[in-house]
């Protein structure tokens, strides 16, 4: 599993595309996501102060990654991104932030990925790309798949307050989030 939670030096920097300056300010959807605890979530109902961070897909050890992934700008790093906010999930705990995973892989995928890296916190999947579309967020067609690009909100109940765009290093992600709400 290293080879998922090392990332190589030498990735490509994702640059920002203006793709998400529509975001901040915007009120999620009435979107009913089905998640890796076998809830629904209806993203418009949510009540406090939530982080979503959206990433393309999380590899797994005994399937290969996409030909070329690492040379996709923003395309690895989703295991370390996940882990660093299960590492941080007491100091965001802590801070009443609770925190949501998203990307476009079924809730069958992701779940051998909550039970494998032990995340304390639920993951939605949106494989049906209902968010997706309704918030025009930016995405990758990799293999025939459509993902999307790594994204991060800060939401106060269901209003986007803060959008990381593009996220890199992902690993560091965490940090950005934790710094942004002890200041705000």
């Amino acid at each position: 599993m290293a080879q998922l939670i090392d990332l190589p030096t030498n990735l490509p920097i994702p640059v920002d595309d203006g793709k998400c300056n529509h975001l901040k300010g915007m009120y999620l959807p009435n979107i009913t996501l089905n998640s890796t605890n076998d809830n629904k979530i209806n993203l418009a109902e949510l009540k406090g102060l939530y982080v979503l961070y959206f990433y393309p897909m999380t590899g797994r050890p005994d399937v290969e990654l996409p030909e070329g992934w690492n040379e996709i700008p923003g395309a690895r790093g989703c295991t370390p991104q996940s882990c660093s906010f299960r590492d941080n999930s007491e100091v965001l705990t802590n801070l009443n932030a609770k925190v949501y995973g998203i990307s476009t892989q079924s809730t069958a995928y992701q779940k051998e990925m909550v039970e494998r890296l032990h995340l304390p916190f639920e993951v939605l999947s949106d494989e049906n790309l209902e968010l997706t579309k309704e918030l025009n967020l930016p995405t990758l067609i990799v293999n025939d798949m459509t993902l999307i690009k790594r994204i991060t909100f800060i939401c106060k109940d269901n209003k986007i307050v803060k959008v990381f765009y593009p996220v890199f290093p992902p690993d560091k992600n965490v940090d950005e989030v934790i710094n942004w709400i002890e200041n705000n």
